[in-house]
């Protein structure tokens, strides 16, 4: 990912003197851009760096959100266009177009009642003593 953006300042003011291009994180990555252009050329740099590592971009698994654009020339990965989303996850938080919180603490809650509920056996068991529950709750 440095190889695709050193030398290049396309990405978001991030303070005075920096900009931030990207987050990445094990094989996950989040281009950022201010305009479509920036990104179609961060995007073909990314496609042809990975493509001399012998990497490919998925383009199923590729996803794009625009912001505050009218714009609506697509992005575009080996002559696929990358799909449009309002909203995505990055490492277990959603990001929406909304900017809010919501819906990332709406996901949260549901994935902790999924898990509370595949408990329900041995919340309601008799054999197990109710310190052994507290420690699994904890």
């Amino acid at each position: 990912m440095k190889i695709t953006t050193q030398g290049r300042n396309n990405g978001i003011q991030w303070t005075l003197t920096t900009q931030l291009d990207d987050l990445d994180f094990a094989d996950d990555i989040a281009l950022l851009s201010h305009n479509n252009r920036q990104m179609q050329d961060k995007t073909s740099h990314l496609e042809l760096t990975s493509t001399q590592t012998g990497l490919k971009i998925n383009t199923k698994k590729t996803e794009l959100m625009k912001l505050n654009t009218a714009v609506n020339t697509p992005i575009t990965v080996a002559r696929a266009s990358i799909r449009e989303v309002d909203s995505f996850t990055y490492l277990g938080s959603v990001i929406d177009k909304e900017g809010g919180t919501e819906n990332d603490v709406k996901a949260r809650i549901g994935k902790t009642r999924a898990a509370f509920i595949m408990l329900k056996n041995i919340w309601s068991s008799k054999c197990i003593c109710l310190n052994t529950k507290l420690r699994i709750f904890n």
